[in-house]
C-alpha cells in the first residue's frame, strides 16, 4: 500500500519561508502528475500547486510567484518551497499522487503563519 509522508510544516512570522517535502513509499505502477493541496478551516480543500511527470507546472492564483513545486522521480517526492508566507497561507497541506488509476493522499502537515 502507498503512503505519502508530509514533513516540513510548522509555525512560522508573516513574511517568512518553509519548505514542504512529501516522500512516497510502496509499489505504485506509475506515477503521473504529483501535487499539493491546502484546506483552511471552514474552508474546501484546493490546489496549490501540481508538477506533471514531464515536469509541467501551474500554480493557483494566491500563490502570485511565492511558492516553487518541484520533483525527484528518482526519489519519488515532491517538494513546495513557499516563501512571502501570509497568515491567509494558513492551513493543512496534503501532498497528492497521481497513480495509473487512482489518486494517493498524504495525511497533511499544518503551516501556521502567524505573529
Amino acid at each position: 500500500q502507498v503512503q505519502l509522508l508530509e514533513s516540513g510544516g510548522g509555525l512560522v512570522q508573516p513574511g517568512g519561508s518553509l519548505r514542504l517535502s512529501c516522500a512516497a513509499s510502496g509499489r505504485m505502477f506509475s506515477i503521473n502528475a504529483m501535487g499539493w493541496y491546502r484546506q483552511a478551516p471552514g474552508k474546501q480543500r484546493e490546489l496549490v500547486a501540481r508538477i506533471s511527470s514531464g515536469a509541467s507546472t501551474n500554480y493557483a492564483d494566491f500563490v502570485k510567484g511565492r511558492f516553487t513545486i518541484s520533483r525527484d522521480n528518482a526519489k519519488n517526492m515532491v517538494y513546495l518551497q513557499m516563501h512571502s508566507l501570509a497568515p491567509e497561507d494558513t492551513a493543512v497541506y496534503y501532498c497528492n499522487v497521481v497513480g495509473m488509476n487512482r489518486n494517493y493522499w498524504g495525511k497533511g502537515t499544518l503551516v501556521t503563519v502567524s505573529a
